[in-house]
C-alpha cells in the first residue's frame, strides 16, 4: 500500500475482501436511529448508510437535482464502488433512491458525469424520449486499467443500462479517470476533460455521439502537483455578472498534496476555445521577495557551516548524486544535499549562530516529507537494559518469559523476517525478525498474547509500526497491556511500515500481573501492526528522530522546521522570525532517516520581510479546509447558476472518521461566480440561497467587545448558520468558538500576526482516532486594516466559513469536527488584544431530514 495513492486505487489487495460482502440491510432497530446518530449531519446529505466518496453525475433533469456519488452498497470503507443516487428539488432536502450503477464481477464503476443527449446521438432513446447518459470510469478489476464508459437511462435516472460496446475510451493506462462531459454549443460537440492522474494533467476529447472521442489537447502540469490529479470539472462563468465577458474555470482535485494536508481542491481561471484550456496564472513563474542571501553553497565548500555524519559530503552537490534521481529547483549551481551515501546515510548541517535579523528567512528545501517530532531525539541513545519479554528473533513466539500464543492467521506461525508478501519494505526493527501481522495481507486478522509477567520495572519500551487504528476504534490495530482483565495502556502504529520507538510509564501498576495483547481487528486499509524488542526497563527510552528537513533553533530548540515533499525538486519554504528578532540562533539541516526517501536537499538561505511562498500556497484553492474534495458542479442548473458540491472528507482519514452506520458527508451546495479584485479575476462562493428554507428563529447578538480572554454569546445549537463581522483591533487572535462545551471548542479566528484565516479543531471533540486529524488549517486574507466578514455554517460534525475582506477578497474552509451533542455553545475571543464582534446574527437551522 502507499499513502500516496488513494485507497479506492488499491484494487487488488481489497478485491478479496470486499469481493464476499453483501447489501447491509437495516434492521427495525436501526431504521429508528437512522439520521439521528452521533455526528450525523443534520442539513448535508449523508447516505442512510455505508461508505460514500466523490460526488459525481451531476444533473438537473425535469425539475430535479440528481446527485450521484461513489458508493459501497456493502460496508462503512471504501470497497465495491458503485454508483448511489439521490435527488433533491431544492438542494436542501434529499430523498435516496436505490443504487443507480453497481458494479460487477469486471468493474468497479468509478466517477463521471451525466449529460442529457436531447439529440439522441447515441441511440439509446428516442426523439421524443432522450436518454440520460453516464459516463463513468470503469476499473478493471483484473488488470487495474481505468477506461471510460457508458451507462443509460430512459425513465429518467432510475434504472440504467450499460452500454454493450463499452470501452468507448481506452488508452491503456492505469490512472485514466474521472471523465466531466459537457456539451460545447460554438463546435456542436460534447467535450470531456479527464485526468491523466499520474501525468498531473488534464485531457480534453471531443466528440458527436459520446461513443467516439478525439484528443484536442492536454493542459499541466501547473499548480500544485503533490499528489495526483483528479476529479476534474469544466465550466465558463461571467466575469462581474457580465455574459458578454466570460472567463472559464478548470478545478483540478488532487491528492495528497492539498493546502491543508492529504486532500485538496484547487482552480484555474483562463480561457478555453473548444480545444484547448489556457490558465491566466498556471503557477509555474514566481520570484520570491528580496533578501539577503547568507548561504547560497556556490563557494564550492560549506565555508562556515558545519557537516555531521557522512550524509552531506565533504561539499555542496551540483547536481544529482550517484543513484540519485534529476535535482531541480536549486538556485545557480551548488546545494546541499544529503544523498551522499544513498538514502541510508545520515547526518547534519549546522549554520554558526548569528542574531535574527529580519521578519523572515527565506529558503529552498526538498528530499523526503519526514517532518520533526518534537518528542524524538537526535543522534544515538544508548538502549535502555531490562528484562526482555520478546525480541522475535526466534522461528516461533517463544521468549525468555514463555511461549507467546496466537489466534487467527494474521501473525502467522512464528515471526516474519521483515516484509511479508507484497507488504512495502519494513525498517526499525533489530536484529532479524519482528512480529508482523501482514500475513494474510490487510484482510488477515488475529491476536499474539504475552504470557503473564509481573511489572517489576518502571517502563515498558517496545518498538511499533503499522496501521494507525487505536485500541477504542471499531477495528483495532493496537498493543495492548491487559491487568485483571482489563485494557490499562494501548498503542497504535502511524500509517507506516517503519517501527518506532513507544514508552509506557507503568509507575501505578508495581507489582501487578500483567499480558500483553498484540490486537489486529482490521481487515482495511493499513489493517496490519508490526512490534518488536519488547523490554521492561527503569529507564524510559525515547524515539530516535527520523526525520529529513530544515530547523531554526532558538537558545538550542527548534522552534521552527521545514521537511521536503518526497520529490527532488526544491520549492520555497519560510520561517516567520518576528517573535525572535534580536536572538541567537541556528540553522540545521538534518538528515536522521535511513528509509526510503531519507535525504534532505536545501539552498539560498535569505533573511527577509516578506515570506517566500511555495507552489503548493501560490495554487488557487477552491477551499483551504482539510475537508473538500472531489469537487464538482451540477450540469444544467436551472438560470444558468454553477452550483458545486464536494466530498466533505480528506483521505488521510477518510475511513477511520468515527461514524456509523454510515461514513462521509456532502459539503452544503456552494454558488460560484467571478468577480474582479484589485485587477484579478477571482472566485466566489456562497452557500446556496435555499438554505434560508431551514432557518429558525433569528438571534441577534449586540456589539460585543472582547479583551484577551473569551466570552459566550447567547447562542446555542448543533446546526446552526452565524454572520459576523469582525474588527481584530489589538489582538494578535480573535474571533468565534463554536461547539463549545465540555473542555471542547472549535476556533474560527483571523491572526493578524500572519494575516490568516483559520479553523483550529485541536480541542474540537474526538481527534484521535487518525493521526493527522487535529490541527489547524489556515487560509490568507489581508484586511488591509479593515473587519473581516463571516459566514459560518455549523453542522454536527462539520464547520464551513466564508471569510471576506471589505475590497470582496474571499477564502473558505471546510473541516469536519466531532464534538459531544451536549457542547453546543458560541462564544467570542481573543488573543493578546482586543477585539469586536459587530452585527452578529444566527439561526437555528432546522433538521432536513425525518
Amino acid at each position: 500500500m502507499s499513502t500516496t495513492l488513494r485507497p479506492r486505487r488499491r484494487l487488488l489487495a481489497a478485491l478479496a475482501v470486499l469481493s464476499g460482502l453483501s447489501l447491509v440491510a437495516a434492521s427495525p432497530a436501526v431504521a429508528d436511529t437512522l439520521y439521528h446518530e452521533p455526528y450525523r449531519p443534520q442539513f448535508h446529505f449523508t447516505p442512510a448508510q455505508n461508505w460514500m466518496n466523490d460526488p459525481n453525475g451531476l444533473v438537473y433533469y425535469k425539475g430535479e437535482y440528481h446527485l450521484f456519488f461513489q458508493y459501497n452498497p456493502s460496508g462503512n470503507s471504501w470497497g465495491n464502488m458503485s454508483w448511489g443516487h439521490a435527488v433533491s428539488t431544492d438542494l436542501v432536502h434529499w430523498k435516496q433512491l436505490p443504487v443507480a450503477i453497481p458494479q460487477d464481477d469486471q468493474e468497479m464503476v468509478f466517477s463521471g458525469s451525466v449529460v442529457l443527449d436531447a439529440s439522441n446521438a447515441t441511440g439509446f432513446g428516442t426523439r421524443k424520449n432522450p436518454p440520460l447518459v453516464a459516463v463513468y470510469t470503469s476499473a478493471q478489476k483484473a488488470s487495474g486499467k481505468q477506461q471510460q464508459a457508458l451507462a443509460y437511462s430512459t425513465d429518467g435516472g432510475t434504472t440504467w443500462t450499460k452500454y454493450h460496446g463499452n470501452p468507448v475510451l481506452d488508452i491503456g493506462s492505469n490512472d485514466f479517470r474521472d471523465p466531466k462531459v459537457f456539451w460545447y454549443a460554438p463546435t456542436r460537440r460534447w467535450l470531456m476533460a479527464v485526468s491523466l492522474a499520474d501525468q498531473h494533467k488534464i485531457a480534453f476529447y471531443s466528440s458527436a455521439d459520446l461513443k467516439h472521442w478525439t484528443h484536442q489537447s492536454d493542459f499541466g502540469p501547473a499548480g500544485a502537483t503533490g499528489g495526483v490529479w483528479e476529479c476534474p470539472d469544466l465550466f465558463p462563468l461571467p466575469v462581474d455578472g457580465d455574459a458578454k465577458k466570460t472567463k472559464w474555470v478548470l478545478a483540478v482535485n488532487l491528492n495528497p498534496g492539498g493546502i491543508a494536508g492529504g486532500s485538496g481542491a484547487q482552480y484555474f481561471v483562463g480561457d478555453f476555445d473548444g480545444k484547448k484550456f489556457t490558465s491566466d496564472d498556471a503557477g509555474t513563474a514566481y520570484t520570491p521577495p528580496g533578501g539577503t542571501v547568507t548561504q547560497d553553497f556556490e563557494s564550492g565548500s560549506f565555508g562556515d557551516w558545519t557537516a555531521g555524519g557522512s550524509a552531506f559530503g565533504g561539499a555542496p552537490a551540483t547536481g544529482a548524486l550517484d543513484g540519485q534521481s534529476p535535482v531541480t529547483g536549486f538556485e545557480g549551481k551548488a546545494f546541499a544535499d544529503s544523498f551522499h551515501g544513498g538514502d541510508a546515510s545520515t547526518g547534519t548541517l549546522t549554520s554558526p549562530e548569528f542574531t535574527v535579523s529580519g521578519n523572515y528567512i527565506n529558503f529552498k528545501v526538498g528530499g523526503g516529507m519526514h517532518p520533526y517530532d518534537p518528542g524524538a531525539v537526535l543522534g544515538d541513545q544508548p538502549a535502555p537494559t531490562g528484562a526482555t519479554l520478546a525480541d522475535f528473533e526466534g522461528s516461533t513466539y517463544s521468549s525468555p518469559v514463555g511461549d507467546w500464543t496466537t489466534t487467527g492467521e494474521a501473525f502467522g506461525a512464528g515471526p516474519a523476517q521483515g516484509a511479508v508478501g507484497d507488504q512495502q519494505q519494513v525498517s526499525g526493527y533489530l536484529g532479524n525478525g519482528l512480529a508482523n501481522s501482514f500475513h494474510g495481507g490487510d484482510a488477515s486478522t488475529g491476536t499474539l498474547t504475552s504470557p503473564a509477567f509481573t511489572i517489576d520495572k518502571k517502563y515498558l519500551n517496545f518498538l511499533i509500526g503499522g496501521g494507525y487504528h487505536p485500541a477504542s476504534s471499531d477495528a483495532p490495530t493496537a498493543v495492548e497491556l491487559v491487568v485483571d482483565g482489563q485494557v490499562v495502556r494501548s498503542a497504535t502504529g502511524s500509517d507506516g511500515e517503519a517501527l518506532k520507538q513507544a514508552s509506557w510509564d507503568l509507575s501505578d501498576l508495581q507489582g501487578r500481573q500483567a499480558r500483553i495483547k498484540v490486537v489486529d481487528d482490521n481487515t482495511s486499509g493499513w489493517g496490519h501492526l508490526n512490534l518488536d524488542q519488547v523490554v521492561l526497563s527503569d529507564t524510559q527510552a525515547k524515539p530516535a528522530s527520523t526525520e529529513t528537513g530544515v530547523n531554526l533553533l532558538v537558545d538550542g530548540k527548534v522552534v521552527a522546521s521545514a521537511t521536503g515533499g518526497q520529490s527532488e525538486n526544491l520549492d520555497w519554504a519560510s520561517f516567520n522570525t518576528v517573535a525572535y528578532r534580536g536572538k541567537k540562533a541556528r540553522i540545521q539541516i538534518v538528515d536522521a532517516n535511513s528509509g526510503g526517501w531519507g535525504h534532505v536537499l536545501a539552498d539560498q538561505f535569505t533573511t527577509a520581510d516578506k515570506p517566500a511562498l511555495n507552489t503548493t500556497r501560490r495554487a488557487h484553492w477552491l477551499d483551504y479546509g482539510a475537508d473538500f474534495y472531489a469537487a464538482n458542479t451540477w450540469t444544467d442548473a436551472p438560470g444558468g447558476r454553477r452550483v458545486m458540491v464536494a466530498w466533505m472528507n480528506n483521505w488521510d482519514y477518510g475511513q477511520a472518521i468515527p461514524t456509523t452506520p454510515w461514513r462521509s458527508a456532502g459539503s452544503f451546495p456552494r454558488r460560484l461566480s467571478l468577480k474582479t479584485v484589485d485587477g484579478r479575476v477571482r472566485l466566489v462562493q456562497q452557500p446556496v440561497g435555499e438554505l434560508a428554507s431551514l432557518r429558525g428563529a433569528r438571534t441577534r447578538v449586540p456589539s460585543t467587545r472582547v479583551a484577551d480572554t473569551a466570552v459566550p454569546l447567547p447562542v446555542h445549537g448543533g446546526s446552526l448558520e452565524i454572520q459576523a463581522d469582525l474588527t481584530p483591533g489589538t489582538a494578535d487572535r480573535s474571533g468565534l468558538d463554536v461547539r463549545t462545551g465540555g473542555g471542547q471548542r472549535t476556533r474560527i479566528g483571523y491572526d493578524t500576526t500572519t494575516g490568516e484565516v483559520y479553523i483550529d479543531r485541536t480541542a474540537s471533540g474526538a481527534t484521535d482516532f487518525a493521526p493527522s486529524f487535529s490541527g489547524v488549517q489556515r487560509a490568507p486574507l489581508d484586511l488591509h486594516g479593515g473587519r473581516l466578514s463571516l459566514h459560518v455554517l455549523v453542522d454536527a460534525s462539520s464547520v464551513e466559513v466564508y471569510a471576506e475582506n471589505t475590497r470582496g477578497e474571499q477564502v473558505t474552509l471546510t473541516d469536519q469536527v466531532f464534538p459531544d451533542p451536549s457542547s453546543n455553545g458560541v462564544g467570542a475571543f481573543a488573543e493578546g488584544g482586543t477585539a469586536t464582534l459587530d452585527r452578529t446574527q444566527a439561526w437555528q437551522l432546522k433538521s432536513i431530514w425525518p
